[in-house]
């Protein structure tokens, strides 16, 4: 069941504070939501999607656009219009191909907001495990 188009159709980003505010310790909230499913062919379906990383009070960033998804189009769409649901091995696939297109996005429009990137940094430790290393070894710090 594999993705076999996908389309970005809107972006919208909006900072609630003033960029020379000190932000507080903000939680950022990730969601990838289908909107819509649509019979194309009897072995294609049209996933409309949405994706928000929602930064509470401080601002948001929503990236909308469409895919086209291999499967048995008839039964897909009606397990959709009949309960909002998909089989758990489509939604896996849905849902990662929406992250694996719109998270990259959302990093740039973050950086450009001048908001922290939806995305967890790798976080450089150099504490006393570094000390206590064999003298003569070469090692680089422990990234988590």
């Amino acid at each position: 069941m594999p993705v076999t188009r996908l389309e970005l159709t809107g972006i919208e980003a909006k900072r609630y504070s003033k960029t020379n505010e000190r932000l507080p310790q903000i939680r950022i909230d990730h969601s990838s939501t289908v909107t819509l499913v649509k019979e194309l062919t009897p072995q294609e379906v049209n996933v409309e999607f949405r994706y928000t990383a929602a930064y509470g009070a401080v601002g948001v960033i929503r990236i909308e656009g469409n895919m086209n998804f291999t499967c048995d189009a008839k039964a897909f769409e009606t397990q959709w219009r009949t309960t909002s649901q998909m089989p758990h091995e489509a939604a896996t696939e849905i849902h990662s191909t929406v992250m694996r297109a719109c998270v990259p996005q959302a990093v740039g429009i973050a950086k450009d907001l001048q908001l922290p990137p939806p995305i967890p940094l790798p976080q450089v430790n150099f504490g006393p495990q570094q000390q206590a290393q064999k003298a003569g070894a070469v090692h680089g710090p422990e990234v988590m």
